[in-house]
Formats: C-alpha cells, structure tokens, sequence
C-alpha cells in the first residue's frame, strides 16, 4: 500500500510538468443518455499539490423529470425553484477555469458538462481532464474494483453521502491528493485526456431558423438542429489494450478488462466519448466484429447493420447503451 504519509513529507522534486491546479467535480444527473440533464454539482478546488482552497455546490433544475430520486434524492419539489444551468454556468466557469477536471469516471462527467454548456450557448473553460480511475490504474492500487467507495476506503476517507455531488466531490478530493503525491514521487505520468468542447449552437438544416435555447434540438448530423464540435476530426487512432481478452461476456457478470467491445448505431452519449469511457475502464474497443468479440453494444438489436447480422451469427452477447453503462461501474480486473 503507498504511503501517503511518507510522499507527504519526503522532499521529492515535484514534477514540473504536472498542472498548476485542478478542479474535482461531482455531478448528478437525471440519468446517462444524450437528453439527460445536471441536477446539481460539486467542485473542489486544489492547488498543484492537491491541497483544498475551497468547494461549491449548487442544485440545478432541469427543466425535466428528475430521474432516478431513490439514488441522488432530489425531487421534483425541492429541484422546481433551483436556478437553471444557464444561471449558474458563470459561477461553475469560475470553479473549473484554468484547472484539470478531475472525476472518478470523468468522461461521463465531462460530456454532461459539456452539453449543458453548449444548451447554454457557452463553452466550458477546460481544455483537459483526469480520470481517479485512470490514474488508481497507473499506480496500481490493489482495489477490489473501481467504484469510488473502494478508493475511499482504500485511503481512509469517510464518505458521509453517496451520491450527494458535494459530499462525492469530498470523498474524490480527499482520496487524489494522496494518489497524486504517490504520483509525484514515482515519477508516474497523469492520464491526462483533451476535453473537446461543444461550442456551436448550428442550425443543420439548410434555411432554418437557429433553435432557441432550451429547444429541444438533436446532437449530431440527422436532425433539424443540434450541437456541434468547432471541426471536423478523423477517427482516433487508440492505444493497444494493454490486457489479453478473457472471451465474452456472460450475462448477470461484470465486464473484465480486456475484454473486446464493439458499438453499433447510435448512441446517447457521443460515440467518441463512449468509447473512452470502455478504454478507460480497461476495454479494448474493436471497430469490427468477429469471433473474438467480447460483447456489441447497441440500441436497436433488430437492425440489419453488418455488425448486429455477425453478432446473431456468432452468438455474440448483446446489451444497449444503458445496460453497458451501468457494467462500465464495475469492471474486474485483468488476470495477473
């Protein structure tokens, strides 16, 4: 087990290339997919070092349903006089300007960031962000999965009040100062990843008039309006799984690291953002299918796209989008 204790105190050269501050960031939503909305938010800000300057919190009203209440606790009731995103967005720039975002599972984090921002015509003032499960990875932490609790534990941190953005974004800031520290002393690169901003409020269809904000509007090409990213981009090129793959997923047990996913049709969450989301939790994420994949992923198991014709024909397992993202909370670790 790393010693905080002793990274604390040791004398040790701070990595130069390290950034100057971070913003750790908590938010609660009305569930995960595309229209889905922030119903509060959390920040604490740090210094390099990991040290806390101060913390914010704030209920958002979401203009919707509040979703699943028997988790985060916020009704309808108590949402209905929050302020909108669109109130709070100066305020949440403020906290998160010139700071690394960090999150446990940050690029669920992130994209719901993201898209409140571009609803609000505005961009959010991040440029990267740090994933604690990443990063608990890089330094090998011996935790029995990845859910936030089990890092807490691991570094003694209480956490009061699961799924209370104020409290989570504690119990996150508490548990990285000391992860940060080991790795400073080791020597470990951060898993830092760019955050891509959405930033165009466009009208896609050509004379249309431009949405009004809170319009219901599409996310992508194929619909009347929506949000766009400033440039077109060519498909990432990832880096190679570092885990061998386990075989396929068996249904009612997690998802193991190395396991190969592919993704067909449209998602709610941006593909891209998606798939980091696999890559970051261990995956490996295939753009074909064969017999060796793990598991497809998709909304409409009917289609005749070529990857669900191949996944009927190889008995390749199949979950949508939502079934995936709730796997993706606690995926095993590869064999040693």
């Amino acid at each position: 087990m790393l010693d905080d204790r002793a990274t604390a105190a040791s004398p040790v050269p701070w990595p130069a290339a390290y950034p100057k501050g971070y913003a750790v960031v908590d938010v609660e939503t009305t569930g995960l997919g595309r229209d889905d909305r922030i119903i509060s938010a959390g920040v604490y800000r740090l210094d390099a070092r990991g040290e806390v300057e101060d913390h914010w919190y704030t209920v958002v009203n979401p203009e919707r349903d509040p979703g699943p209440v028997w988790i985060h606790g916020l009704t309808s009731d108590v949402l209905e006089g929050a302020p909108l995103f669109r109130d709070i967005a100066e305020e949440f720039s403020a906290r998160l300007a010139d700071r690394v975002l960090v999150a446990h599972n940050a690029v669920f984090d992130w994209s719901m960031i993201a898209r409140e921002y571009a609803r609000a015509e505005s961009e959010a003032p991040v440029r990267q962000r740090l994933c604690t499960i990443a990063l608990s990875k890089e330094l090998g932490l011996p935790l029995p999965n990845h859910k936030l609790e089990s890092l807490a534990a691991h570094f003694g941190v209480v956490q009061q009040r699961a799924h209370h953005a104020l409290d989570d974004a504690r119990v996150l800031a508490e548990a990285f100062r000391p992860s940060l520290r080991a790795a400073a002393a080791g020597g470990v690169r951060l898993p830092l990843h760019e955050c891509r901003p959405l930033t165009e409020w466009t009208d896609m269809a050509a004379g249309g008039a431009t949405p009004r904000i809170g319009q219901q509007v599409g996310y992508g090409g194929g619909y009347g309006g929506g949000y766009r990213s400033t440039s077109w981009r060519p498909s990432r090129k990832r880096p190679a799984c570092p885990y061998p793959n386990p075989g396929r997923y068996e249904d009612g047990k997690p998802l193991k690291q190395g396991m190969r996913v592919a993704f067909s049709g449209d998602t709610s969450i941006e593909r891209d953002l998606l798939e980091d989301r696999a890559v970051e939790a261990g995956l490996h994420v295939a753009t074909s299918l064969s017999r060796l994949t793990s598991l497809l992923v998709t909304n409409d198991p009917d289609s005749h796209t070529s990857k669900v014709v191949k996944a009927r024909q190889y008995g390749t397992p199949v979950v949508d989008e939502a079934a995936f993202g709730q796997l993706l909370r606690d995926v095993e670790p590869a064999d040693e």
